[in-house]
């Protein structure tokens, strides 16, 4: 299927790239799936740089793949419009917004103690931004299902995963049994059954480990540390926290517990990629130098899968057992997608105020089609109005 014609062809596409993907990066709350949701409503919808199956493609692709997935998307997208100049410069925009605020942060942190009490307000503006990407992610499923199930017999695997993935299924294992299983489906249907091409590539991401002695903290050390962390981890930000443990707190000792955990939080209240979670540690436990060297080490896996497994993707779909696999994957992504939206709305949808302001949202959504953005904007505004003056949410 050939992709529709970009909407704004005067443009230059490198520019278009990086000026889309910093905004992006500045408003993008919520973590990967309302970050994957703002990108289809942006570039599916919005500017048709491509198709939906298309986007479908590249976000099963990213899930079966270590590091972050909206920033591995992002570098995909920038590919497809700009080539490899727009593979570098929209991981980059996407994650330099968020890096340059934590950053910022992570100086006050240092300077002053603590978390200072100008994040703390962070929290009020997250109040008025989480109903409205609840509402943004319900629009890219809707919109997603159905390029994603196609048949019924999708449908029915997609509702098995996420079924699964409630009673805590591995997402990895997960995404790999509903391609093995379409494949199988496929397989059993075809009058003529071709032998399967090999997958490898799909399951044979490079997993190769690169150990950091443990020694005092230096920059080379932190980079391996974080290089390690990008190239080997699945999942989701409670993995991240997982292996920051394990790696800053316990072994290591680099950082206390409580560091751990202001370093999550300042990951998850900031828009654009929690990974750069690393941004902050690097901060804290090495200066200016390991803020940098941290980020580039955890981001750097991301952009060297993306350019090695992208030319990939399109021509999976010439091969019908491949296609195969990457339906079941999509679906199985689309089922994720969902159930994530799902534990979300039960942490963003707290009580009567937020819940209206997610029906609205959902409504100009939908109805309207307003952008995205401005209403993540609009919601983070509505949240800090509201604490300037004392509201008290009422409970549902």
């Amino acid at each position: 299927m050939t992709d529709p014609v970009p909407s704004e062809p005067s443009s230059s596409p490198l520019t278009e790239v990086a000026g889309v993907f910093l905004r992006l990066g500045l408003t993008a709350f919520g973590g990967p799936a309302a970050h994957i949701a703002l990108m289809e409503a942006e570039f599916v919808r919005r500017r048709q740089w491509l198709t939906r199956e298309r986007f479908l493609d590249l976000l099963g692709a990213c899930n079966l793949i270590p590091g972050p997935n909206s920033t591995e998307m992002a570098i995909h997208l920038g590919h497809l419009r700009a080539g490899w100049a727009g593979l570098l410069v929209a991981g980059v925009c996407f994650i330099l917004p968020a890096m340059l605020l934590v950053f910022g942060i992570a100086w006050l942190y240092v300077e002053v103690g603590g978390i200072p009490e100008g994040a703390r307000y962070l929290q009020a503006f997250l109040y008025g931004v989480k109903p409205v990407v609840i509402a943004v992610i319900a629009q890219a499923l809707f919109g997603l299902t159905r390029a994603a199930l196609k048949t019924r017999f999708l449908a029915v695997l997609a509702v098995a995963v996420a079924v699964l993935s409630f009673l805590s299924g591995d997402e990895l294992a997960l995404l790999f049994g509903a391609g093995a299983l379409t494949v199988s489906w496929h397989l059993a249907r075809s009058p003529a059954r071709p032998a399967a091409p090999s997958l490898w590539f799909l399951g044979s991401a490079p997993l190769a480990v690169v150990n950091a002695a443990v020694v005092p903290v230096t920059l080379t050390a932190l980079f391996l540390v974080f290089l390690k962390i990008g190239s080997v981890l699945f999942g989701s930000g409670y993995v991240l926290l997982a292996f920051l443990r394990a790696e800053m707190v316990e072994n290591r000792r680099w950082l206390t517990e409580g560091q751990l955990l202001d370093a999550v939080a300042v990951g998850q209240v900031t828009p654009g990629p929690v990974f750069t979670t690393a941004t902050f540690i690097g901060y804290v436990v090495a200066g200016p130098a390991g803020a940098v060297v941290a980020t580039v080490g955890i981001f750097l896996p991301a952009f060297v899968f993306v350019a090695l497994s992208g030319w990939l993707v399109p021509r999976l779909r010439k091969s019908p057992v491949a296609g195969a696999f990457l339906d079941g994957v999509n679906a199985a992504a689309l089922a994720l997608m969902a159930v994530v939206a799902v534990q979300l709305g039960r942490a963003a949808l707290i009580d009567a105020t937020t819940i209206l302001l997610g029906l609205a949202s959902a409504l100009l959504l939908l109805r309207w089609k307003v952008n995205s953005a401005w209403l993540v904007l609009a919601g983070g505004a509505i949240g800090l109005f509201l604490a300037a003056c004392g509201w008290t949410p009422l409970p549902v």
